[in-house]
């Protein structure tokens, strides 16, 4: 889990510097020139096993202009979504109007924050640890971003202050739900779950972290890990859209399987294959649900599965059920298939097993040959589950070509049942057990090559 730290101030007080510094990347824009950060930025700070979402802000003034007024709100709502809050003041300066204005105002929000003073490598005669103890502020930090001193202790803070938030942990098999806005993820959810035994629990800390609802099916504990609906342009709007894309990818990252739920009465478009792609590269097993099949006619419905995108190989990967969740209809046969889902994903393979479906992978389709060289395998073992990860040993690595990579891939789904789990190959480069060894001859082959040197010598002339 992730927990989410906002970084306020007016501007230029360092706040990009710093976040650059906590991200390890460029990406704010660092100028002298106030005003530069406009949006927020976004990026990830790891502490052991913590990963923290650090936003940067733009400078937060009270002037009535309005791009000026809209920067500020800006920053305002990363307070609201963020769970920690980094209030950065220029220790070179005295306490201004606006910093205290500010402070004032976290305050009254009731929010976790830390005061950090930035720039103390400058020598100046300010005032501003004076001006902080009248305020009932002994304990800031003093950093100087740019040059990366004393960082360390404000990570210790951050780190601290991530572990002491309570995280509420379930028993059961987590279930992430996705689909574009109004395709019946709610609708769903609230038809499946006994209103009476419901327990809905926003785990604390952030508004991003996802909400989880246990529950129980047919004896079997899960939990649904809820998200809101991936818009079109959702890495590129900088409010309730971008945290909605965040705790998309932190359900993704918790669940054991991902239910992605399409409206049938829209059809598959280019938005549900973007999100699609995003479970598959998570290595999550997913279970595609075609939802409001009562909206539509079975003619109309089998229309859907000859078009073009559902027709394709990307799709012929992927387990596809029908339901009506306001009817509550294929709910029994949805929760039998996320558990063989499951219990695939988690599957591990013996070497002997997986070695005797290679042996008769090739002996069906022979490996081609590489620039002369005859492509052999050696063996394949299992290496590791979500995704499914297969390690394959031969003469060569780098120059497998992709048709036979694909053959294998597809070979080995459908020999172990890997429907809808993704699957992984990887190919290794058997070592050579002559490599770097000298080949010792005996006194019989030193003979038999000093007569042939001879001979090709006398031969030449």
């Amino acid at each position: 889990m992730f927990t989410s730290v906002a970084i306020i101030g007016r501007p230029n007080v360092g706040k990009s510097s710093l976040f650059n510094k906590l991200t390890k990347s460029r990406d704010a824009i660092v100028s002298d020139f106030p005003g530069l950060t406009k949006d927020r930025n976004y990026g990830f700070l790891n502490l052991d096993d913590n990963k923290i979402l650090i936003i940067d802000t733009g400078g937060i003034v009270n002037e009535s202009d309005n791009l000026k007024e809209a920067i500020s709100n800006q920053a305002w709502s990363a307070v609201e979504e963020s769970s920690f809050i980094i209030l950065m003041l220029d220790s070179s300066e005295n306490l201004t109007k606006d910093d205290l204005d500010i402070l004032h105002k976290l305050r009254k929000l009731n929010k976790d924050y830390v005061i950090v003073l930035n720039k103390v490598d400058k020598k100046t005669d300010s005032l501003i640890k004076n001006d902080l103890q009248k305020e009932g502020i002994h304990n800031a930090i003093e950093i100087s971003a740019e040059h990366s001193k004393n960082l360390s202790s404000l990570k210790s803070c951050i780190k601290e202050r991530a572990t002491n938030i309570k995280k509420t942990i379930y028993d059961g098999k987590k279930v992430a739900v996705l689909g574009r806005p109004n395709a019946g993820k709610s609708t769903f959810i609230n038809n499946l779950i006994d209103q009476d035994r419901l327990i809905v629990s926003e785990i604390a800390g952030t508004t991003i972290d996802s909400i989880q609802i246990p529950f129980e099916f047919d004896d079997e504990k899960f939990i649904f890990i809820d998200t809101a609906g991936i818009r079109k342009g959702y890495k590129y709007h900088h409010k309730v859209e971008y945290f909605s894309y965040v705790r998309t990818l932190h359900s993704i990252d918790q669940s054991d399987v991902v239910i992605f739920i399409c409206d049938a009465t829209e059809g598959l478009v280019d938005q549900d294959l973007k999100i699609l792609n995003m479970i598959i590269d998570s290595g999550k097993p997913i279970l595609f649900l075609f939802n409001k099949i009562d909206l539509l006619s079975k003619k109309d419905l089998s229309k859907i599965y000859t078009t073009k995108k559902m027709q394709s190989d990307f799709m012929s990967n992927i387990f596809i059920l029908e339901m009506s969740a306001i009817q509550k209809k294929g709910f029994k046969k949805i929760f039998n298939s996320t558990n063989k889902l499951i219990e695939k994903s988690k599957k591990k393979y013996s070497t002997s097993q997986l070695n005797k479906h290679l042996r008769e992978f090739v002996k069906l389709n022979s490996p081609p040959s590489v620039k002369g060289r005859q492509l052999k395998f050696k063996h394949v073992h299992f290496a590791g589950t979500f995704p499914t990860t297969l390690i394959v040993h031969a003469n060569q690595d780098k120059k497998i070509p992709q048709n036979y990579k694909r053959y294998l891939i597809n070979s080995f789904r459908d020999a172990l049942g890997l429907k809808s789990v993704q699957l992984r190959l990887l190919f290794r480069k058997a070592d050579n057990p002559y490599k770097d060894k000298k080949n010792i001859l005996s006194e019989r082959q030193v003979k038999k090559r000093k007569r042939l040197i001879k001979h090709i010598k006398s031969s030449k002339k």
